[in-house]
């Protein structure tokens, strides 16, 4: 089969690109179409607040199929190769789908298998997971059923989507212990391969005192690579030094390693790291210019967010058009994007920033400070402007 434009991907990075497309150029109906093997469709921002009890996972759930814009085709089914040569994939067994264009929307690779004893785990005796619809739930009855003792978060040496989110569990978590009145007989440990609490220095000094505040311990250079489970140890190899450290958990909150999807990194799109090689300002690819990258998939210098997707769907949109009219590229993408840093319930440092972390802040205050407004706005606005803006290709 062919079509004009081929979308891989269906999340939001897929879908807001297809939406923008019909609107811009109506011609193009029936000629694009999404391939994601994915039955359902996930407001995943939003699992941070459902690990925590805030709302239920159900809310963040739709119908794969009642989110595609009108005049786009869905295959459902995945990708398993890509021959950018002959503008041509593989979809499922023998799919082949032959294209004129291709944007690559694929999203991260969660990679459960690459910690060792992880995936026999995850989900039971305290040890959970924010980063999958399967497992959110146990991370509130992991916090509920929290007695005392150690209870760690890890932040894995990987890209990962959302680069806050593994420490915005921990601040809720602490919140609850407080409320639970467990938090005299605990330790919380922050356990993080990375070298600091955030690349951003504004926040980071925001988020270097609600560390103090809550008595919070930070072990940093800290990549967990086993769980022992039969006797509750989290293996942790520190970066720098090589050594091992084998801490007793009683909670564990695990961030998986992420990677780019096998079949891009098998393909001729991916740079040495496997992640769709784009020019950082265009998004269009830097070996196949009838290729555009967008959303986790692509090797772009910034935070893997839903807002840097909001702010990369219209240049990627945009510039396909006019690769397709012959004219030169005119959008381009600064690096935008933002993390909603929950400190506690009803407390929210709003970190916006460019490429290099630069900060760039869309109200008229001082966003790294705390606010009771800014959790609302995460809460209650931000899915809101998901469903009914972004998807749509209207903001």
């Amino acid at each position: 089969m062919k079509y004009e434009v081929v979308i891989v991907g269906g999340g939001s990075a897929g879908i807001s690109v297809a939406a923008r497309l019909v609107k811009g150029a109506p011609e193009l109906k029936e000629k694009i179409v999404i391939v994601d093997p994915a039955k359902k469709h996930y407001y995943q921002p939003l699992w941070t607040l459902a690990g925590a009890g805030a709302v239920k996972k159900e809310v963040t759930e739709r119908e794969q199929k009642s989110l595609i814009p009108d005049g786009v085709d869905l295959i459902q089914e995945a990708v398993t190769s890509i021959d950018p040569d002959a503008n041509s994939l593989t979809a499922g067994k023998s799919t082949k789908i032959h294209y004129d264009y291709l944007v690559m929307a694929a999203g991260i690779q969660i990679n459960w298998d690459k910690v060792k004893g992880l995936k026999e785990a995850i989900g039971k005796d305290g040890v959970c997971s924010n980063y999958s619809y399967d497992y959110v739930d146990s991370t509130w009855e992991s916090i509920q059923n929290f007695k005392g003792g150690n209870a760690i978060f890890t932040h894995p040496n990987t890209p990962i989507k959302c680069g806050g989110a593994p420490q915005k569990i921990m601040y809720l978590a602490d919140d609850a212990f407080r409320k639970a009145d467990v938090r005299d007989k605990s330790q919380i440990i922050f356990a993080s391969a990375s070298d600091s609490i955030f690349a951003v220095k504004k926040y980071a000094n925001t988020l270097e005192k609600v560390i103090a505040r809550k008595g919070i311990t930070t072990k940093y250079k800290m990549n967990l690579i086993e769980v022992d489970s039969a006797n509750k140890l989290a293996v942790f190899e520190n970066s720098g030094t090589g050594e091992r450290e084998r801490i007793p958990y009683n909670m564990l909150h695990v961030v998986p390693p992420m990677s780019a999807p096998d079949f891009i990194a098998k393909s001729k799109l991916a740079d040495a790291g496997g992640w769709v090689d784009v020019d950082s300002s265009t998004l269009q690819s830097r070996k196949y210019s009838n290729v555009f990258g967008v959303g986790d998939c692509a090797n772009l210098p910034t935070s893997k967010t839903g807002a840097a997707i909001r702010k990369q769907a219209p240049v990627a949109a945009g510039n396909l058009l006019s690769v397709m009219k012959s004219q030169p590229l005119k959008n381009t993408y600064d690096g935008y994007t933002s993390c909603p840093l929950i400190t506690g319930y009803n407390k929210l440092v709003l970190a916006e920033f460019l490429y290099e972390n630069k900060p760039a802040e869309t109200f008229p205050f001082d966003q790294s400070k705390e606010r009771f407004s800014m959790y609302v706005l995460k809460k209650n606005i931000l899915p809101v402007m998901y469903w009914k803006g972004m998807l749509k290709g209207i903001m």
